[in-house]
């Protein structure tokens, strides 16, 4: 394929709840490094092999700072690209990321992972009460997935639980593949003066958060730094999660038979099975981006440079050459290496975390509910096929009273 009118768009059609386009498997099979035809017409690569992707991933010849204003769904207006806020640093390369990186990186240590354990169990106990009170049937993302994310995100960076309204409508604008970029950049400028103020707060009366954490420091960082800092922080913590939640959920309805390392209290089968549903679901399905800052060799093909590269891990997560039957949800496959976090200098920062808010939530919802029960036909679930992050509109739910 010589140009972008003959190469293919990136696969996004469904033929299955948890399974990544069809089209995947066979470019992984096939031709793994393929021909990417981008909506400003712009021609790049779609990297489908799990070695290929991890490869792009950790080679600092790709930049993350390149791609900012690339997506494979949406072309971007040259109007409205331009420079990152300060502090943004999730599309920095390095010297920049690594600094913003370790500062962050002294803010997520096991000591404070391990004591908001105990805080994360009251949060989704308390929602499961909301939910037994509400009884018959409730919607799992409203009533359990948002508010436990929203909650859990918001006492890490200490922000106001009442202004979980504003993020969840700010989160749902940023986080979409269609909107028109006019709206992503004003919903970006009002969750990046919130932030900002937030942060001024902070400075005159700190608690034990991560945002008092950055402002009370020996860096001397300005307001602004720190506010670009937190936004994906909030963003990508509240949205992941919360997706997670409700979709690992209703992949555990849709599997009972896999439920089992949940009624015990064997935590190494309750981890894996927590590692198997990010592996199985890979709800970050747009894929990652990166821009080669030289000509490079990627499985084979010549990446020139300046050229796009995105890096499918949903395609790599599903890997035959990693998984024995990489298509089957099997949570006592053990632990295994995937790539849902991502990998290299740019994987989560959050991810020890999130593992705790999945292994807690999993467990105690279906601990509370063992009779827990879709109230809807898996057909009539809308998928959020529009976003960046894969998972659920809506999750009606339903249970036995007699439990």
């Amino acid at each position: 394929m010589s140009d972008s009118q003959s190469a293919p768009t990136l696969p996004t059609t469904r033929s299955h709840l948890f399974d990544p386009p069809e089209e995947y498997g066979r470019l992984r099979e096939a031709e793994p490094v393929s021909r990417l035809s981008f909506p400003d017409g712009t021609l790049g690569w779609l990297v489908t092999r799990q070695e290929d992707v991890r490869a792009v991933l950790a080679d600092p010849r790709f930049s993350t700072y390149m791609a900012r204003n690339s997506s494979p769904v949406r072309a971007m207006p040259p109007e409205e690209s331009g420079e990152l806020p300060p502090g943004v640093f999730i599309s920095m390369d390095a010297p920049d990321h690594t600094y913003y990186r370790r500062l962050l990186t002294g803010q997520f240590t096991v000591r404070r992972t391990r004591a908001l354990v105990p805080r994360i169990e009251q949060i989704v106990n308390g929602r499961l009460d909301v939910m037994e009170r509400a009884g018959g049937t409730v919607d799992l993302v409203q009533e359990f997935a948002l508010p436990v994310a929203a909650l859990v995100i918001c006492e890490l960076l200490g922000v106001s639980y009442d202004d979980r309204e504003y993020l969840q409508e700010v989160s749902e604008i940023m986080m979409s593949s269609q909107l028109p970029t006019s709206e992503l950049a004003a919903a970006s400028a009002g969750l990046e003066a919130y932030l900002l103020d937030l942060v001024r707060t902070k400075r005159s009366r700190p608690v034990d958060d991560i945002i008092s954490g950055l402002v009370t420091g020996d860096n001397e960082l300005p307001d602004e730094e720190v506010a670009g800092m937190a936004l994906p922080l909030l963003l990508a913590g509240y949205d992941a999660t919360a997706n997670m939640l409700a979709l690992g959920t209703l992949a555990l309805l849709l599997n009972p038979d896999q439920l089992d390392p949940l009624r015990g209290d064997d935590q190494v089968a309750q981890d894996n099975l927590v590692e198997e549903l990010l592996r199985y679901l890979t709800t970050v399905h747009l894929g990652t981006i990166r821009g080669a800052k030289e000509d490079i060799e990627v499985g084979g093909k010549l990446v020139r440079a300046g050229e796009i590269v995105v890096g499918s891990l949903a395609a790599a997560n599903r890997d035959p050459q990693c998984y024995a039957d990489p298509d089957r949800l099997d949570v006592t496959r053990g632990r295994t290496s995937h790539l849902a976090f991502g990998h290299g200098a740019h994987q989560c920062l959050g991810q020890q975390l999130a593992r705790v808010v999945l292994k807690v939530g999993y467990r105690e919802l279906f601990r509370r509910f063992p009779t827990l029960r879709l109230a809807v036909p898996p057909e009539e679930i809308e998928t959020l096929d529009d976003k960046v992050m894969y998972g659920v509109y809506a999750l009606p739910v339903t249970w036995s009273n007699s439990e």
